[in-house]
């Protein structure tokens, strides 16, 4: 699974519409839904010279993410599916990160009729059913009027977003705010104030409108927690913030400090007794740009374990480390997963993932111990409502292992893959449609994950000196124990 998170740069140093507004029966979930435990060998959708699979080949429909895939003898078209079905207008690019992903990797079923795809190996697995043809109308042009838009926003609303009951109101009092405002001939403008509208306090930063309006490119989003907003009104904003504290925590590491991963992780040794790491994305840590790439995958995937080979190699001995995820900002699973991997002997569940609707059991991601350097000893992790994404996943999985402490803040509370789901007229509209919960079935989605130790890591009125400071009661805290 990705997340759009790579675009934050970590300074190197026709009648008038009526809304319908109904309930859309989930599909009934069943122990024995597991379709991963039949499914064959990862195989590539596509060879080197773009040639796809004999097998795969053909017209697919998802279960639960409202897509229609056409698979021919060298690519693939999208299509979005729910009332409707229509392949958006062109846009001259894909408009987000999620949105320019698409799958690579499939698993057939026994029946060859069914199948798993993945974006990249070991993510999110969504599974598809083949189908005889294209349903009705989906290679038809797109119906790009007002009406068509809003009744497409909605309908991916109400079949995809899983979180209406932690984010009221609901979808029918959403909707309610778009009655009357649709109408034929309505400028985009207009258009967009509306379906902002429906958006306004849904406080997930995983949901998302963007687009171009008038030549301006547009974006809603909102759950931004309470210390970005307050960095970003500050002097300097959050370029000047992130550079005061990467040269603070370098200056205080002193000779042992290490920055590395293009900037996004930052290591050393505190009084040669407590080993510190703290990474900012998970992900982005070489200069490919050939974004969810198998290539891109395994040089991330490589570079990653130099960093953490040495690092860990470096703390052995030591008695506690901190690591420190209060200022991250997510991005690829697979980074959330083999973080605590190091620091484990055992297998474990870490988390558990269920699309809304799809119909199938909640998938659980099993963490494996690796074979390089790992740590054995206390683990202190930190956080804040920074924290989110894959470094809310990482929480979730630390905090299954009996020697970690999480201290901090709780984290933001955004947890599922951003689903884009590209509008008839090209805008693109993401959501959140996965459910991610702890193994004891916990979900900690909007209220996020809360410490054991509470502890302001970016007080307002010294967001910089005030992490440090943190950072040493940490520190001071796993001395005291280990004496």
């Amino acid at each position: 699974m990705l997340h759009d998170r790579y675009r934050t740069h970590l300074i190197r140093v026709a009648g008038a519409l009526v809304l319908a507004v109904t309930t859309v029966a989930a599909a009934p979930v069943t122990g024995g839904d597991r379709p991963w435990l039949d499914a064959g060998p990862m195989r590539p959708i596509a060879s080197q010279d773009g040639t796809t699979d004999p097998a795969v080949r053909g017209v697919w429909r998802s279960r639960g993410y409202g897509w229609v895939l056409d698979i021919g003898e060298t690519g693939a078209i999208r299509y979005q599916e729910g009332n409707a079905c229509y392949r958006p207008a062109g846009t001259g690019g894909p408009q987000s990160e999620m949105d320019s992903t698409r799958y690579r990797w499939f698993r057939m079923l026994p029946d060859g009729d069914t199948a798993i795809f993945q974006l990249l190996e070991g993510d999110t697995n969504v599974v598809f059913d083949r189908i005889e043809a294209l349903p009705a109308g989906c290679a038809s042009p797109a119906d790009t009027s007002p009406q068509a838009v809003a009744a497409a926003f909605l309908d991916h609303f109400e079949r995809h977003y899983a979180f209406f009951d932690r984010r009221p109101p609901g979808f029918a009092g959403r909707a309610a705010r778009l009655e009357g405002t649709i109408r034929p001939g309505m400028t985009d403008v207009q258009l967009w104030k509306a379906l902002a509208s429906f958006m306004d306090g849904l406080s997930d930063s995983h949901t998302k409108l963007i687009g171009t309006v008038g030549g301006e490119r547009r974006r809603i989003q909102d759950g931004q927690g309470k210390i970005l907003p307050r960095i970003r009104e500050s002097e300097g904003g959050e370029s000047a913030w992130l550079s005061a504290l990467i040269a603070q925590t370098k200056e205080r590491l002193g000779p042992t400090s290490k920055v590395d991963g293009n900037g996004r992780i930052v290591w050393g040794t505190i009084d040669d007794r407590i080993g510190y790491l703290q990474l900012f994305v998970m992900g982005g840590f070489t200069d490919r740009e050939d974004f969810a790439s198998s290539g891109w995958a395994r040089a991330e995937h490589a570079e990653l374990d130099r960093i953490l080979d040495e690092a860990l190699a470096s703390f052995a001995g030591l008695d506690a480390v901190i690591l420190d995820l209060s200022n991250n900002r997510g991005g690829w699973d697979r980074v959330a997963k083999l973080l605590p991997a190091r620091f484990t002997s055992e297998p474990f569940i870490a988390f558990t993932t269920h699309a809304q609707n799809s119909g199938q059991a909640p998938f659980p991601h099993e963490i494996e111990p690796v074979e390089g350097p790992r740590f054995a000893g206390p683990v202190y992790l930190m956080t804040s409502d920074v924290t989110v994404s894959g470094g809310e996943l990482a929480t979730l999985a630390f905090r299954q292992l009996p020697q970690v402490v999480q201290v901090g803040m709780p984290t933001r509370g955004a947890f599922s893959t951003p689903l884009p789901k590209p509008l008839p007229n090209g805008w693109l509209l993401e959501l959140s449609n996965e459910t991610f919960a702890a193994p004891d079935g916990a979900v900690y989605e909007e209220r996020g994950i809360s410490p054991v130790v509470p502890l302001d890591i970016y007080p307002p009125d010294d967001p910089v000196g005030g992490h440090w400071k943190a950072v040493e009661y940490v520190a001071e805290m796993a001395k005291r124990r280990a004496d």
